[in-house]
C-alpha cells in the first residue's frame, strides 16, 4: 500500500482525498498544498501527511504545489475541526475551509502582516489646499492631513476610503507604508461594583484552565466592563484574548471601547472587512502577535497559540449558528476550543438561552450575577398597554402616543419598536378580497411604499404596486398591518417638530450607515427611533428613556417551540435600551393579550422566573435541552421528490433504532423560492444515541437514488425548524 497524502478539499463530500507526495517541499497538517481536482485544481489543507491508501498508486495523482513555509492551522485547530466535521456532520474539508479566510483559500502567498499606514505626499497636501478633489478622495485627503494613519483607523472613521486610495496613490497624491505595531494609549478603567469585582475575581481564580461561566447581568449592568478587566488581566500575561460578538453592527463600538482602554492593535474579524485585511488579522493572530481579537460568528476559527481567555458576548444570540453549509454553532466550537485550550470561557447574556441555564443547573457551567446598573438611576419600568377596544392610528394607541409625547417634551430619546421591515405586510383588495402573494412561496408579500414595490422578505422576488387590483380591477387596494416604514410615516406625521430616524435593513444598507445613525442619536437632543431587532442589543444611548414594543402578540401564538424563549429574550433586551444613564427609563408594552402568562411572568418576577417556567415546560414534554434533534430537509422543484427521497431517508433508517420521529413531513414554510420543501426530524435523550445511528444513516442517504433528485442537508441541533 502506498504512503500518500490526504488532503481535505472544499467539497460538499464526506470524505478526505488521497494523493501521492510532492516532489519538492516538505508537508505538514495543517499546511495549504495545491492538487489536481477533476479538470482544474484546489487548494486544500493536508490532514495526514503519510497516511496508507489501499487505492493502487498508479492511480493517485501527486500534490502540484506546497502553498506554506508552516502549517497555517496548529494541531489544537486540526483536532477541534475534526471533531465539529464529525460533530455537525458536515463534509470535512467544509469544516477546514471555513477556518480559513477568503484570501487563504487561494493558491498565494501569506500577505504582508506589518501595520499598514498612509499619509499625504507634498502633491497630496497641495491638493488638499486647492479643494481639487471631491467625495471620499477630499475626505481621505482631510483624514490625512493630521497625519500617517493606520488602515483600521481609516477603516472605522471612512469604509470607503479604500476606492478613494486606489485614485489617489497612482496619481502620487497619498503613498502607502508598513511597519511593525506601536503602542497606543492606554485608557483609564472604570471603577468596578462590587459585583463586577466578584465576577472579575471568580474567572481569574480559574486562569490556565478551562471552566465557563455564565455571566449572568441585566441589561446595562456592565458586562462589558468584566470582559475588559480579565482582557487586561490576560494582557498583563502575555495571553491573548477572543471575543466574539453576534452582529457586524456591535463590532464598531465593541472595538473602540477596547482599543481606547487597552493600549494595544485590536484585530477584528468579520466578513465586511476587504479579504485582505482580514487575512492579515488572522495571520497576526495566529504569530501571536495579536493579543486581543473580535469577531462575528467565523471569529471562533481565530488561531491562538498563546490563549488565555475566551468570551462569548450576547450567547443567547441565534447569529451564533450557522445556517448554511457548515452548519456550526459558534458558541459551542467556542467551549470545545476552550477545553482544548484549557482556559476559561465566559458566556454573557442579559437574558441566557435555556440550554446554557440547563448547563448551570447540571454544574457543567457556573453562574455569575451582575443585578445592578451601576450607571444608572433606576431599572426601567415596564407596563403593558391593553389595546383592546382601543382605536389605534397606524398600530399605536393613544396611551402610547401620549407617553412618546411627554418624552420628546422633556428633550429625550424615544424608541418605538417593531420586528417587521417594509410599509405593511399585506396588500389587500378592498373590494373582493384579493392579496398580493409571492407567486414562489405562497406568502403574503411585503408592501414597501417609498420604492412603490411588492418585496418577499423570503425569497426576495419584487413586483410593482398594481395600480388596480389583478382580480376584480377595483383601485381600493389597502396596506393591511404595519412595519417600520409605515410607523415611522405615522410618527413623522403625529410629531413633525422632533427628528423621526428609521434604522433597519433598507436604510443601513452602507456599511457605514448604522454607526451614522447612531452617533447623531448620542446627543441630549431629542429623537424618536423606529427600528427592527438591530437596535435589540449592545448599544448604549445615554438620553434614550422611553421604549415602546408594538407587534408582540405575534410572537405567542407560534407553533416553533422556541418562540417564548425569544419572545421573552426579544422584550428584555429591548426594554434594556432604555434608562441606561442617569435618566430614569420605561418600556411600554403593547398588547391585545395582557394576561398571557409569559407576559405577566416577565412582568412580575423578570426573565429568570420566565425562563425556568419555559424550561419546565421543555422538561415535561422532551424537547431540547432535555433532548437532542437532527433534522433532515430537502427541497426541490417537485413535491413529489421531496416526499419520495424523505420516505426512502426514513426507510433507510435502521430497523431497531430508538429515536423518535417527526415526519416525514412538510417544512412548516412548505414552498420558498419556487421549491416545495420537506423535513424529517430524529430525537433523542442522548447526542451519543443520535449519533450513533445518524453517521452511518447519512453515507446511506446519499447512496439513496431519490438523493439526486433533491437538495438536502442534515442541521444538527437546529435552532430553526422552517
Amino acid at each position: 500500500m502506498p504512503t500518500v497524502v490526504r488532503v481535505a478539499l472544499p467539497v460538499p463530500l464526506p470524505t478526505l482525498f488521497d494523493y501521492l507526495p510532492p516532489t519538492e517541499g516538505e508537508l505538514q497538517a495543517g499546511s495549504r498544498v495545491r492538487v489536481p481536482f477533476g479538470r482544474g485544481s484546489k487548494v486544500g489543507i493536508v490532514v495526514d501527511p503519510s497516511a496508507t491508501s489501499s487505492v493502487a498508486e498508479g492511480r493517485l495523482k501527486p500534490v502540484t504545489e506546497v502553498l506554506d513555509p508552516a502549517p497555517l492551522l496548529d494541531g489544537e485547530l486540526m483536532q477541534t475541526l475534526a471533531w465539529a466535521a464529525d460533530y455537525w456532520l458536515a463534509a470535512p474539508g467544509e469544516a477546514y475551509a471555513n477556518a480559513l479566510p477568503l484570501a487563504l483559500r487561494e493558491p498565494r502567498p501569506w500577505p504582508d502582516t506589518r501595520e499598514e499606514y498612509w499619509q499625504l505626499t507634498t502633491a497630496g497636501r497641495s491638493a488638499l489646499d486647492a479643494g481639487s478633489r471631491r467625495g471620499a478622495s477630499q475626505l481621505l485627503l482631510q483624514l490625512l492631513a493630521d497625519g500617517p494613519q493606520r488602515a483600521d483607523t481609516l477603516a472605522e472613521r471612512l469604509p470607503a476610503w479604500r476606492a478613494a486610495a486606489r485614485r489617489l496613490a497612482p496619481a502620487g497624491l497619498i503613498e502607502r507604508h508598513t511597519a511593525a505595531a506601536v503602542a497606543m494609549p492606554v485608557g483609564a478603567p472604570l471603577p468596578l461594583s462590587v459585583e463586577q469585582q466578584q465576577a472579575v475575581a471568580a474567572i481569574a481564580a480559574e486562569r490556565g484552565r478551562f471552566q465557563p461561566f455564565l455571566l449572568d447581568g441585566v441589561t446595562g449592568s456592565g458586562k462589558t466592563e468584566v470582559y475588559l478587566a480579565l482582557i487586561e488581566q490576560a494582557l498583563a500575561e502575555g495571553k491573548q484574548s477572543l471575543l466574539l460578538v453576534p452582529e457586524i453592527g456591535l463590532a464598531p463600538q465593541t472595538l473602540r471601547r477596547l482599543r481606547d482602554r487597552l493600549g494595544v492593535a485590536v484585530e477584528v474579524l468579520h466578513s465586511n472587512l476587504a479579504e485582505g485585511e482580514r487575512a492579515r488579522a488572522w495571520l497576526r493572530a495566529r504569530s501571536g502577535e495579536a493579543r486581543v481579537i473580535v469577531g462575528t460568528r467565523s471569529a471562533v476559527f481565530t488561531p491562538l497559540p498563546h490563549a488565555g481567555l475566551i468570551v462569548i458576548d450576547e450567547e443567547h444570540d441565534a447569529a451564533y449558528k450557522q445556517q448554511e453549509g457548515f452548519r456550526y454553532h459558534a458558541r459551542d466550537l467556542a467551549l470545545v476550543r476552550a477545553r482544548a485550550l484549557g482556559v476559561p470561557i465566559v458566556l454573557g447574556s442579559a437574558t441566557p438561552s435555556l440550554e446554557s441555564l440547563a448547563n448551570v443547573a447540571a454544574g457543567r457551567y457556573r453562574a455569575l450575577a451582575l443585578r445592578a446598573r451601576p450607571a444608572a438611576a433606576h431599572a426601567p419600568q415596564v407596563q403593558i398597554v391593553d389595546v383592546r377596544s382601543q382605536h389605534l392610528d397606524h398600530g399605536l394607541s393613544p396611551a402610547l402616543q401620549a407617553a412618546v409625547r411627554d418624552t420628546v417634551a422633556r428633550g429625550e430619546q424615544v424608541l418605538v419598536f417593531r420586528n417587521r421591515r417594509g410599509y405593511a405586510p399585506v396588500l389587500l383588495c378592498h373590494a373582493c378580497g384579493w392579496h398580493a402573494d409571492c407567486p414562489r412561496c405562497e406568502r403574503p408579500l411585503t408592501l414597501h411604499a417609498g420604492q412603490r414595490q411588492l418585496r418577499c422578505h423570503h425569497c426576495d422576488y419584487r413586483s410593482k404596486v398594481p395600480a388596480a387590483c389583478p382580480a376584480c380591477g377595483a383601485g381600493a387596494l389597502w396596506p393591511q398591518g404595519q412595519g417600520t416604514e409605515r410607523l415611522e410615516e405615522a410618527l413623522v406625521a403625529l410629531f413633525p417638530e422632533v427628528p423621526v430616524l428609521r434604522i433597519d435593513r433598507e436604510t443601513t444598507r452602507r456599511r457605514d450607515a448604522f454607526e451614522h445613525l447612531l452617533d447623531g442619536l448620542r446627543t441630549d437632543a431629542p429623537a424618536i427611533l423606529v427600528g427592527t431587532q438591530m437596535l435589540a442589543k449592545g448599544h448604549d444611548l445615554p438620553n434614550l428613556t422611553l421604549v415602546a414594543i408594538v407587534g408582540v402578540d405575534e410572537g405567542l401564538h407560534s407553533i416553533d417551540f422556541r418562540a417564548g424563549e425569544r419572545l421573552a429574550q426579544l422584550v428584555v433586551q429591548v426594554a434594556g435600551r432604555a434608562g441606561r444613564a442617569a435618566k430614569p427609563g420605561r418600556v411600554l408594552l403593547q398588547t391585545h393579550h395582557p394576561d398571557h402568562p409569559l407576559l405577566r411572568s416577565l412582568l412580575a418576577h423578570g426573565y429568570g422566573a420566565a425562563a425556568r417556567a419555559l424550561l419546565a415546560e421543555r422538561e415535561q414534554v422532551a424537547l431540547p435541552p432535555f433532548s437532542h434533534q437532527i433534522l433532515l430537509r430537502a427541497d426541490a422543484h417537485e413535491r413529489a421528490a421531496v416526499d419520495a427521497f424523505l420516505a426512502a431517508a426514513a426507510a433507510a433508517l435502521p430497523a431497531d433504532h430508538a429515536l423518535q420521529l417527526a415526519g416525514p413531513m412538510p417544512a412548516p414554510m412548505a414552498l420558498r423560492a419556487g421549491r416545495h420543501r420537506g423535513q424529517l426530524l430524529l430525537e433523542a435523550s442522548s447526542r451519543a444515541q443520535l449519533h450513533a445511528v445518524a453517521r452511518p444513516w447519512q453515507r446511506r442517504l446519499g447512496q439513496l437514488p431519490t438523493a439526486r433528485r433533491v437538495r438536502w442537508s442534515l442541521d444538527v441541533d437546529p435552532i430553526d425548524l422552517y
